[in-house]
Order: C-alpha cells, then sequence, then structure tokens
C-alpha cells in the first residue's frame, strides 16, 4: 500500500494519506507534506519534536497538527521524516523526528505556504485523509 498520493488539482497541492488505521493515515499525510517540500530519501530523524494539538472537531484539530508542522518547518528550518500520532477524540499527540535543513545536500521541491480547510476530508470507514496545501 502506498503511504500518500498527489491528487490532481489546478493551483494548490493536494494530498490523500492513506494507512490501515486514522493514525497511520494522518502520519502518512504529514510525511507527504514534507516529501512535497524536500526530497526525503536522504533525511535522518536526529532532531525530535512533541506536539499535541486539540480541535473544535477532527478537521480542526488536523488543521492545527499540519499548521504546526509547516511551522517548524519554517521557523526552526526543519524537515521531518518519521511521524508516530495518536488520536483521542478532537485531541492528537504527535512525536516525529527529522533534522536541519541543509540545502547544499538536500534536494529542495517546493514549498508549501499554508494548510486549508478547502475540500479536506476525514474518511475513518476507509480509512484515508485527504488535505488541500496552498502552495
Amino acid at each position: 500500500m502506498k503511504r500518500y498520493e498527489v491528487l490532481d488539482h489546478t493551483a494548490d497541492l493536494m494530498i490523500r494519506g492513506y494507512g490501515s488505521t486514522l493514525e497511520e493515515c494522518y502520519a502518512n499525510l504529514a510525511y507527504g507534506m514534507f516529501d512535497q517540500t524536500v526530497d526525503l530519501s536522504g533525511i535522518e530523524p536526529v532532531e525530535t519534536r512533541h506536539i499535541e494539538v486539540e480541535g473544535e472537531d477532527a478537521e480542526d484539530a488536523l488543521y492545527s497538527l499540519l499548521a504546526e508542522l509547516l511551522f517548524i518547518e519554517d521557523y526552526d528550518n526543519i524537515i521531518m521524516c518519521q511521524f508516530s500520532i495518536s488520536i483521542d477524540d478532537d485531541r492528537i499527540v504527535c512525536d516525529c523526528a527529522g533534522e536541519k535543513l541543509d540545502r547544499s545536500r538536500m534536494h529542495i521541491k517546493g514549498e508549501i505556504k499554508a494548510v486549508t480547510y478547502h475540500m479536506m476530508r476525514i474518511d475513518p470507514e476507509k480509512p484515508e485523509v485527504t488535505v488541500l496545501f496552498d502552495v
């Protein structure tokens, strides 16, 4: 089973995360988000972060998680490559790891400006998660 796929969208970046559980879908979606900005094949999990977010509902919590991960990428210049996620109602706990951005050896693919609510879909039955990012 593939971790994620990039879906056709005219102007922005749409990613669908897959997995055997919703937690795995969230982790694979986060992986896909970072993999679309930097080629993750050579990234080592040497720096860790612990993130806890809550939301008014599942979509709001997922938005908050992805926005926090983008903040870490932008502010700390850390490219995450490993994600362990647990979901408890509208609360998400994420332990992730990666390394500092090194433009001399890492292949930069693009930039994600923001997470959006537009077309966000969480399907716990399949399970799969789809998010549209502003690029």
